[in-house]
């Protein structure tokens, strides 16, 4: 089942090039070749954009009600 925009995800493996650690929680913004791929923002708690990254599907996950949730400081840069 393909993930809506707007959606939160998890993300599930690093993705090193943007300083994006696996646990980093980000919103869906596109739905590419009917959720295969995504567009992910990734933002801080205020709503400053950390990175905007192609993500495919296998490297994400839906946020669950039973995620608890941490916050780690953006790395400046």
């Amino acid at each position: 089942m393909a993930l809506a925009e707007h959606e939160p995800v998890i993300l599930k493996v690093p993705i090193p090039t943007e300083g994006l650690p696996p646990g980093d929680v980000g919103a869906v913004v596109h739905v590419y070749n009917d959720g295969k791929a995504y567009e992910v923002e990734f933002t801080s708690q205020e709503g400053h954009t950390a990175a905007v990254v192609f993500v495919e599907a296998d490297r994400e996950r839906p946020v669950s009600r039973l995620d608890i949730a941490y916050a780690r400081a953006m790395s400046a840069g």
